[in-house]
């Protein structure tokens, strides 16, 4: 066969390309299409359900309800559009974290006012009582808060969080959270730092102990269910996990960058120095101070980070996602030391030397100029 045979008329390419041109086209105009509508899809899904209607409408989030459940609830209420739009704006927005409760919402609000309401936990018909535990408190400070808003003593509540069958039973419930790790020699109190920081709502003051201990619990597992893969990458265990971010909880000041705090952990672990973190030492004391004397730093304990090298045995208090996640996601530095200035700045260093200088000028040189 010659060559001649296998060239195209040239009518023939010339109804080729004018089909490609067209199928091309066609293509794009249904991409653009597509990118158009999803857009306005997006757009409708952030405003409010329907701005006109302001009947208010009860909805319950209970204890332990992740961001998908409670998303889920607000579209079938009516309250949002799209349970997946709301989930993808709340995250966007870097917000979370929200309260359980008996809410009055409205399908006009928006979907800032709903995570407002939702994030501050106002909420309605709370019931008779109301307890709230801040991060950074230990269990003895738990204790003492369930303890004032049931009419109970601090110590029977200490009891009933201290007591090995109702521990294991919890461990029997929560295996990914409560392990045997709990129950170490060196230990203080099995629960310190597994009872979520949040506010708690209940109907009747005489709400078991265990119960409300078993709320706290279970807040605690559900939050740590988004940490899990990370958890596993880095090879930490749950303890480990809320030992660290105890202590970072701790150390930070509302200024703090909690993710540097953390590279300096993990930094004089790596270099196996001890940590020297005040918060440690006080608790060790089993007291709480404004500031730490250089006597103090000689208590014998095991959680005690200027004598014993290490984490301590367990956690010191119960902190936030913040903290969870500067645990899990240090910053990357050559810091090995930080101290926190009386105004609540914190300042880095990479050598004694340059850390020796920073305490005089914000720490020793601060309360000199106090007591002259």
């Amino acid at each position: 066969m010659s060559k001649q045979s296998y060239i195209q008329p040239p009518g023939k390419k010339r109804r080729l390309k004018k089909a490609i041109f067209f199928a091309v086209l066609s293509l794009l105009l249904i991409l653009g299409g597509l990118t158009a509508g999803g857009y306005f899809f997006i757009q409708s899904a952030l405003e409010p359900a329907d701005k006109t209607d302001h009947h208010p409408i009860q909805i319950n989030v209970p204890i332990g309800s992740s961001l998908s459940v409670i998303a889920e609830k607000l579209e079938s209420e009516g309250i949002v559009k799209n349970a997946e739009i709301f989930k993808y704006y709340v995250k966007y927005k870097g917000e979370g974290d929200f309260q359980a409760g008996e809410y009055s919402f409205t399908p006009s609000m928006t979907m800032d006012e709903l995570i407002k309401s939702l994030k501050t936990g106002k909420v309605i018909g709370q019931g008779k009582v109301k307890i709230t535990i801040p991060e950074g408190f230990q269990l003895t400070q738990i204790a003492a808060a369930i303890g004032k808003e049931t009419g109970r003593s601090a110590n029977d509540v200490l009891k009933v969080m201290n007591d090995r069958a109702f521990i294991k039973e919890m461990m029997s419930k929560y295996p990914e959270l409560l392990t045997e790790e709990v129950f170490a020699e060196k230990i203080r109190y099995p629960l310190e730092g597994y009872l979520y920081p949040a506010t708690y709502h209940y109907a009747d003051k005489k709400k078991p102990v265990k119960a409300i201990v078993e709320d706290m619990l279970k807040k605690t597992d559900s939050v740590l269910v988004q940490y899990r893969t990370s958890m596993a990458a880095k090879q930490m265990s749950t303890h480990k996990l809320l030992t660290l971010s105890s202590l970072i909880e701790e150390e930070a000041t509302e200024k703090a960058d909690r993710h540097k705090i953390s590279s300096v952990f993990y930094n004089r672990l790596a270099a196996g120095m001890p940590l020297q973190t005040d918060p440690t030492v006080l608790y060790a004391l089993g007291k709480h101070k404004k500031r730490v004397l250089y006597e103090d730093l000689e208590v014998n304990s095991p959680y005690n980070t200027y004598k014993v090298k290490g984490l301590t045995p367990g956690p010191i208090g119960n902190s936030g996602v913040s903290s969870m996640e500067a645990a899990l996601n240090p910053a990357d530095t050559d810091f090995l030391y930080f101290l926190a200035s009386p105004a609540g700045d914190v300042y880095y260093a990479k050598t004694l030397e340059e850390h020796n200088k920073l305490k005089e000028k914000y720490i020793t040189g601060h309360y000199e100029k106090q007591n002259q």
